[in-house]
Parts: C-alpha cells; structure tokens; sequence
C-alpha cells in the first residue's frame, strides 16, 4: 500500500529552522515527482515546492523561495524540506504529496497529485 509520512514539524521561533522529512512507502518513490503544501487556519491548501522524480528540477512558490530547500534521497525514499528564516505567516500544516512522473517538470498545483501525507503541524511563533 503507497504511503506518504511526514514528520520534523514543531514549534519554532521566528527566525528559526526546521527540517521536514516525506517518507515513502509501497512504493519506489523515484518513479514520483513530490510536492510540499501547506494549509493555514481558514485558508485554502498552496503549494510550497516540488522536486522531479530524478531530483534534477525543483520549483519553489514565491513566498518561500530563498528560505526552503527541498532535496530528496531516492535511497532512502525520502523527500526534505529544508525550512530557514521562519516567519509567522509560515505557520501551517505541511503535507507531501507524490504523482507518477517519469520525466518533466513539476509543479505546485494540487490537483496535479494522486498520493497524500496526513500532515505535520508547523507553528512559528515567539
């Protein structure tokens, strides 16, 4: 059975840093590409990032660009958000997401993703 699980959320302050790990199961995860997305209280879920199945492409939303890194570990089926200079208005729940790709890009639009984490809880607050 393909499972998604996310974990490293926590209570950081601003300024702070937290890693975010997407662990694959049932599944060879470097068949995927993955996403990262992030819902807030009362806002509709955004996409984050996303990384190619080969790990040679990624693609960062605006908001975050310059702070996160994503990278992936396709030995261990894992997929790392790399979160720096967290800001209150990063607080949110993060989920990873994969979708069958071979080849091109991808991207942040959740539509795009069939397979879904349950989420981990990012806060961001002094």
């Amino acid at each position: 059975q393909l499972q998604l699980v996310e974990s490293g959320g926590g209570l950081v302050q601003p300024g702070g840093s937290l890693r975010l790990s997407c662990s694959a199961s049932g599944f060879t995860s470097d068949y995927y590409h993955i996403g990262w997305f992030r819902q807030a209280p009362g806002k509709e879920r955004e996409g984050v990032s996303c990384i190619t199945s080969s790990g040679g492409n990624t693609y960062y939303a605006d908001s975050v660009k310059g702070r996160f890194t994503i990278s992936r570990d396709n030995a261990k089926n894992t997929v790392y958000l790399q979160m720096n200079s967290l800001k209150p208005e990063d607080t949110a729940v993060y989920y990873c997401a994969a979708v069958y790709r071979l080849f091109g890009r991808c991207v942040i639009y959740t539509d795009e993703y069939r397979y879904w984490g349950q989420g981990t809880q990012v806060t961001v607050s002094s």
